[in-house]
């Protein structure tokens, strides 16, 4: 008895012998030759990470041995279930445009879409912005299994689920303690395991380096003009100056703060007296010298 993914089956297979001859050529290669592409892509993930923190490159190198658990994991999946290859199983169908593997080579789930499931993930998880790419690929990859007539509809997107969340456990549990082991090796005397680890983030300019850290403050010096009715003082202050007042002609003064002078009186006739505080004159005593 049919079942419906035997119908989908035929109808995919029945669609690729309608297809260019081309585009079926091209089907075949990718069915094949795709995986390789990810093998490129987990090359350029890891160079990159070189230069990243632990974490990064724990999860680059991550990502392929994470798939590789998830191929381990479809095999004994395979070696348990035991489903027959459609090309073999189901009546009525075309002839697959690729050889039909050999018995014992079980369909469920697809080696290759839990490759390329767990590939996209890892990846993904390595480098956020190659999602755009391969996740497409992966769901391609894993369309192309049928294209060509190989497996079911549903052994491939068993199989991409299977080999995203293997990965994806794997990276999950396992980034800490490798990136502990990055770090690590990055500091390591040994000149393959420093070049694998790689030197890490680049570091911002410390202080000694920094010409900008040595920038001095601009200092600017401005002259004092004494006030001009203050024959000799240090600076202004009120209305007035306030200064050691002017010594001319036995005059002696302390300047004059306010709006009046407040001096210590003349000393040349014979006066001694403490000047004029305010606007007024207080006079303490007179000596006169005789």
């Amino acid at each position: 008895m049919d079942t419906m993914d035997d119908d989908l089956y035929r109808d995919i297979t029945d669609f690729a012998h309608d297809t260019p001859s081309w585009f079926q050529h091209l089907a075949e290669v990718w069915t094949e030759l795709g995986l390789l592409l990810f093998g490129v892509l987990f090359i350029v993930a890891w160079w990159r990470a070189r230069r990243g923190d632990p974490r990064a490159l724990a999860i680059a190198v991550l990502a392929p041995l994470a798939t590789a658990v998830a191929y381990v994991c479809s095999e004994l999946l395979k070696s348990v279930i035991d489903e027959e290859r459609p090309c073999r199983a189901v009546t009525g169908a075309l002839k697959p445009l690729v050889e039909c593997p050999a018995y014992g080579d079980w369909s469920f789930p697809s080696n290759h879409s839990t490759i390329a499931g767990a590939a996209a993930i890892g990846l993904a998880l390595a480098w956020p912005r190659l999602a755009a790419l391969t996740v497409p690929m992966a769901v391609l990859m894993a369309l192309s299994r049928v294209f060509v007539g190989v497996h079911y509809p549903h052994d491939v997107a068993v199989g991409l689920v299977f080999g995203a969340l293997i990965t994806y456990a794997v990276v999950r549990v396992a980034t800490r303690p490798v990136a502990r082991v990055a770090q690590a090796m990055r500091g390591s005397s040994t000149g393959v395991v420093k070049w694998f680890a790689g030197p890490g983030p680049a570091l911002a300019p410390s202080p000694a380096t920094d010409p900008a850290a040595y920038d001095t403050p601009t200092m600017t010096f401005r002259r004092h003009e004494p006030h001009a009715d203050d024959a000799h003082g240090y600076g202004a202050q009120g209305n007035g100056s306030q200064g050691y007042g002017s010594h001319e002609g036995g005059a002696y003064g302390n300047g004059s703060p306010g709006d009046g002078s407040y001096g210590n009186g003349s000393y040349g006739d014979g006066s001694y007296g403490n000047g004029s505080p305010g606007n007024g004159s207080h006079r303490r005593d007179s000596h006169r010298r005789r």
